[in-house]
C-alpha cells in the first residue's frame, strides 16, 4: 500500500508535498518561496506535523548528500533554517532533532562548502531562544567537530580561513545555545572547555601570520571581519563575560596548559595578551579567582626553568595589577607569600646548581643569570601590584615581607651555597629589594602608621649589618617612606647650594602626628645614622642616601627640638671625622666633612636665621679657599681629591658647637640642648651585630663616669658675672673644646693599648673609692635605732645610745607568738 501510493504523488500525504513543491526543477533557481510560504503556513497550522516535515527534510537531505546533489542540499537547509526561525511551539524540539541531524551529516562531509553551510545554519538555530526546554540535547559532537575545524589545515590558505571561521562561529553558537541554559549540556565540564578553550587560543595565536597577508589598506575592513583571531578574541571574551563563579576554574585551566605545551611562557607576549584578555572580560569580583590559579600553576612549576618562571610571574604582574583595580580579596597576603617562596627557592637553585637542594650538575643545568632575572621579575611584580593596593593593605603587605627578612642574630647558622654566598644574606636583600619595590609611592600622612614599631625595629636592625649593599637597602628604604612630596630627586646628589630656592622644595608644616613620631623614634633614628656613617665600607652612594635621609627628616618631620637634634647629630659626625677613632680612611673622613657641610648649609637656609647662615657660609668660604677637600664638590666626584693629612685640620675649617649654640640661641632655639654632645646610647643591637668592642664600650662607660664622678663635683664660689667674664668665656671656649677631646682622646686610647692589669688595676681602684663614698653617705643618713636596755655610760662619763642586735633582744611574753 506504501509502496502504491509512494509511486503516485496524490495520494502521499499532504506534508510531503508540500516539502517536495519547494524543491525547483533546477537547483539552480533556488528556493520556490511562493510553496515554502505554504509549507510554513501548513507547518503553524499543524504543528504536530512539524517533527515529520523535519524527518522528511533530512531523509531527502542524506539522500541528496549521498547523490552529490549540493544544491538541493543548500535549499534543504534553507528551508529548515526559515521554519526554525517561523516555529515556535512546544512540538519543536523533534523538529530540532532532525534538524541538528542533518547539521552532523554537513559537518562530517568532507566538502568545505557544506561544513560551511551546516555552521551557518548551526549558528542561526543558535541564536533561536527557544520556548521548551529539551532535556536530552547533546552538542559533544557538535563541540569536537567545531573545534577539529578551528585547526584546520586544508592547503588552501582562503579555504582553510573560512573553514576556522566556520569552526570559531559554531563554537560561538554552541556556547550561547547552552551557557545560559541549566537543563542542556553543562559546557563548562572540563570534558568541554579542554576542547573550546585551545581552539580559541589557537586562533588566536596566528594574529600576526593573519595580519601580515592582508592584501591591501583598500580591502583591510574587510578582511578584519574574515580575520580568525578577532573572531576567536570575541569569542573567548564572551565565553569569560558569561562564566559564572564556580566556572572560571574550569576556564583557565585550559589555558595554562595550552600555554606550557606550546611553550609560550618564555617569549611572554602571547601569555600576557591572552590574561589581559581574561582579566577584562570576567566579572571583576572573579578576579581573585585567576590570581589563585596563577599562584598555584606558579607553585606547580617550581622546578620548570627559570625562564618559564619568569614568564608565570610577568603574567601574574599584569593580571594582579588589573584585579586590584577590583575586589582581590584575601589573595593579597597569598599572593605575596607565593611570590617570597619562590624567591627563597629560586635563591637555593642558584646557589646549589639543583633543583632538588643537592650540590649537583643534574641533568638539568641551572643559569645563575636566569634565575637573576627570575628573581628581578619576582621583586617587581610585588612592586607593581603593591602600587595598586590602597594605604591599609600596603601596610599589611610591607609588615608581611619584613616580617621575612633574616635578623642578625647570634642564632642564625651560615649557610653556604655553592658559590660560598651566603644564603641568608642572599635572601635579606632579595626581601629588601622587594620591599624598597613596595616603599616607592608610598603615601600616608601618618608617620606612626607608616613605620610602626615592630617594622622600624626590625628595618633598623638590619641596617647595623657589615653588609654595605644591605646598609643602602635600608637607607632608600627609609627614605622612601619618609619623602611624601616627591622632594628625593632634588637631594640625588650632595652640594652646597648658595640659595636652596632653585630646588623648589615642597615644605609642610610638621603635624602632630609626625611630632608624636619623632618624640617616640627620633633617637632611634639619630643612633642609626651615626652608626652608619662609621662605616668603612660606605661608598658615595651610603652618604648620598645619609644626606638624603636628613634633609627628607628636616623637611617632613622637623620642628624646633629636631632641627636642634639633628644639628648636635651632624657636629658629633663631624667629631667623629676629626677624632677619628674609628681610624677611618681618609676618603671616609672627607666624606663626612663634606656631608656635613652640605647638611648644615641646607638646614640653616632653612631655619632663615642670618647669624647661623653666615656661620656657615664663612666656614664653607674659607673650606673653597684652603681645604676644598671638605667640600661635597671636591669629594663627591669620579675622581675626589682628597688630601692626605686631616689631623691638623684647623679650627677655621670647622663648624663650631659653641658659636651654632650662641647664634640660634639668640632665635630662641634650646641653647643648652644645642651645647650637648651628641651621644649615641648603646643597645644590645652593637652585640648581635658585632661592631663595638670590649675596648670601646669601658672607653664610654669610663668616660661617663669621670664625668660624673664625685671628685669633679667640687664646689666653686660663685664668681661675679662681668662684661670680663663673658668675653673670657667666649674666647676660652675654643680652648676648652680642643681639650675636652684631647682628653677623650686620651681616655679612647689608653684602654686600647694599656695592658689589661693596669686597666683592672684602675677599675678595682674606682670600685673601691666608689664603695668607700657609700660607705660614708650610709653612716651619715642612717641613724642607730634606741636601745631597748636603756642608756648606758661611755668610758668618758657621757652617756651614749648602745644598739642591741635584734637577734639579743628579750620580748616581753605577750610578744610571743
Amino acid at each position: 500500500m506504501y509502496g502504491v501510493c509512494g509511486c503516485c504523488g496524490a495520494l502521499r500525504p499532504r506534508y510531503k508535498r508540500l516539502v517536495d513543491n519547494i524543491f525547483p526543477e533546477d537547483p539552480e533557481d533556488g528556493l520556490v518561496k511562493t510553496n515554502m510560504e505554504k509549507l510554513t503556513f501548513y507547518a503553524l497550522s499543524a504543528p504536530e506535523k512539524l517533527d515529520r516535515i523535519g524527518a522528511y527534510l533530512s531523509e531527502r537531505l542524506i539522500r541528496d548528500v549521498g547523490r552529490h546533489r549540493y544544491g538541493y542540499v543548500c535549499i534543504a537547509m534553507e528551508a529548515l533554517d526559515q521554519l526554525l526561525m517561523a516555529c515556535h511551539c512546544q512540538s519543536i524540539n523533534l523538529f530540532v532533532e532532525s534538524f541538528l541531524k542533518m547539521v552532523a551529516k554537513l559537518l562530517e562531509s568532507e566538502k568545505p562548502n557544506l561544513q560551511i553551510l551546516g555552521t551557518n545554519s548551526f549558528v542561526k538555530f543558535a541564536n533561536i531562544e527557544e520556548d521548551t526546554p529539551s532535556y536530552h540535547r547533546s552538542y559533544d559532537f557538535f563541540v569536537s567537530r567545531f573545534s577539529e575545524m578551528c585547526h584546520s589545515s586544508h592547503d588552501d590558505l582562503e579555504i582553510k580561513t573560512k573553514i576556522r571561521m566556520s569552526g570559531i562561529k559554531g563554537l560561538q553558537g554552541v556556547v550561547r545555545k547552552t551557557v545560559n541554559d541549566e537543563l542542556q549540556a553543562n559546557i563548562w565540564d572540563p570534558q568541554h572547555m579542554d576542547k573550546i578553550v585551545p581552539s580559541l587560543l589557537f586562533n588566536l595565536q596566528h594574529v600576526e601570520e593573519a595580519e601580515s597577508r592582508s592584501p591591501s589598506p583598500l580591502q583591510a575592513p574587510e578582511k578584519e571581519k574574515e580575520n580568525p583571531a578577532e573572531l576567536a578574541e570575541r569569542c573567548l571574551r564572551e565565553l569569560l563575560g558569561r562564566a559564572a563563579f564556580g566556572n572560571i576554574k574550569n576556564a583557565i585551566k585550559p589555558v595554562l596548559i595550552h600555554l606550557d605545551n606550546h611553550s609560550l611562557w618564555e617569549p611572554k607576549v602571547f601569555a600576557i595578551r591572552c590574561f589581559k584578555i581574561i582579566m577584562y572580560s570576567i566579572q571583576p569580583q572573579h578576579s581573585h579567582l585567576v590570581i589563585q590559579q596563577l599562584l598555584g600553576h606558579l607553585d606547580a612549576n617550581s622546578r620548570s626553568a627559570a625562564t618559564v618562571r619568569a614568564g608565570i610571574v610577568e603574567v601574574l604582574s599584569e593580571a594582579a595589577v588589573i584585579a586590584a583595580t577590583g575586589s582581590v580579596g584575601p589573595t593579597v597576603l597569598e599572593m605575596f607569600n607565593t611570590l617570597l617562596r619562590q624567591l627563597r627557592l629560586s635563591i637555593d637553585y642558584a646557589l646549589t646548581g639543583s633543583y632538588d637542594g643537592a650540590i649537583t650538575l643534574g641533568p638539568k643545568i641551572i643559569k645563575e643569570n636566569e634565575e637573576r632575572m627570575f628573581q628581578e621579575a619576582v621583586i617587581k611584580t610585588t612592586g607593581s601590584f603593591a602600587s595598586t593596593l590602597p594605604t591599609y593593605q600596603r601596610s599589611e603587605v610591607i609588615l608581611f615581607i619584613m616580617s621575612k627578612v633574616p635578623l642578625p642574630s647570634l642564632h642564625h647558622p651560615v649557610e653556604m651555597g655553592r658559590t660560598g654566598e651566603n644564603r641568608n644574606r642572599l635572601t635579606q636583600i632579595m626581601l629588601l629589594k622587594s620591599l624598597l619595590q613596595v616603599s616607592l609611592g608610598f603615601q600616608c600622612s601618618n608617620m606612626m602608621s607608616a613605620l610602626p614599631s615592630n617594622f622600624l625595629d626590625r628595618l633598623l636592625s638590619t641596617a647595623l649589618m657589615d653588609d654595605p649593599e644591605i646598609r643602602l637597602f635600608v637607607l632608600e628604604i627609609l627614605i622612601s617612606f619618609i619623602d611624601r612630596h616627591g622632594n628625593r630627586p632634588k637631594f640625588s646628589s650632595i652640594s652646597t647650594l648658595s640659595d636652596i630656592c632653585v630646588l623648589k622644595l615642597k615644605v609642610d608644616k610638621c603635624s602632630r602626628q609626625d611630632t608624636v613620631f619623632m618624640k617616640k623614634h627620633s633617637q632611634q633614628l639619630y643612633r642609626h645614622i651615626y652608626l652608619s656613617c662609621k662605616e668603612e665600607t660606605n661608598t658615595q652612594q651610603h652618604y648620598e642616601a645619609i644626606y638624603g635621609l636628613l634633609a627628607l627628616i628636616s623637611i617632613e618631620l622637623a620642628n624646633e627640638e629636631v632641627v636642634v637634634d639633628l644639628i648636635r647629630l651632624v657636629l658629633a659626625i663631624q667629631d667623629l671625622a676629626q677624632v677619628n677613632e674609628e681610624n677611618l680612611p681618609v676618603y671616609n673622613r672627607c666624606s663626612l666633612y663634606a656631608l656635613c657641610a652640605a647638611y648644615l648649609n641646607l638646614i640653616s637656609q632653612l631655619t632663615t636665621v642670618p647669624a647661623f647662615c653666615q656661620h656657615i657660609h664663612e666656614v664653607i668660604e674659607t673650606r673653597k679657599k684652603e681645604a676644598p677637600y671638605m667640600l661635597p664638590e671636591d669629594v663627591f666626584v669620579e675622581k675626589p681629591r682628597l688630601s692626605q693629612d686631616l689631623d691638623g685640620v684647623v679650627i677655621e675649617f670647622l663648624f663650631l658647637q659653641s658659636k651654632i649654640s650662641e647664634v640660634l640661641g639668640g632665635s630662641g632655639y634650646n641653647s643648652d640642648r644645642l651645647s650637648l654632645p651628641y651621644i649615641p646610647q648603646l643597645t644590645d643591637e652593637d652585640r648581635l651585630s658585632k661592631r663595638k668592642s670590649i675596648g670601646e664600650t669601658i672607653s664610654l662607660q669610663v668616660e661617663v663616669e669621670s664625668r660624673n664622678s664625685p671628685e669633679r663635683e667640687e664646689r666653686v664660689p660663685a664668681e661675679e658675672i662681668t662684661y670680663e667674664t663673658l668675653k673670657k668665656a667666649i674666647v676660652d671656649s675654643v680652648a676648652v673644646e680642643e681639650q675636652e677631646r684631647e682628653r677623650r682622646r686620651q681616655v679612647v686610647e689608653k684602654f686600647q693599648k694599656a695592658p689589661f692589669e693596669e686597666i683592672a688595676a684602675h677599675c678595682g681602684a674606682r670600685a673601691s673609692l666608689l664603695q668607700s663614698k657609700l660607705n660614708q653617705i650610709f653612716e651619715i643618713t642612717i641613724r642607730p635605732p634606741p636601745s631597748p636596755s636603756g642608756t648606758i655610760t661611755a668610758a668618758y662619763g657621757q652617756p651614749q645610745n648602745h644598739s642591741i642586735p635584734v637577734y639579743e633582744m628579750k620580748f616581753p611574753d605577750l610578744c610571743v607568738y
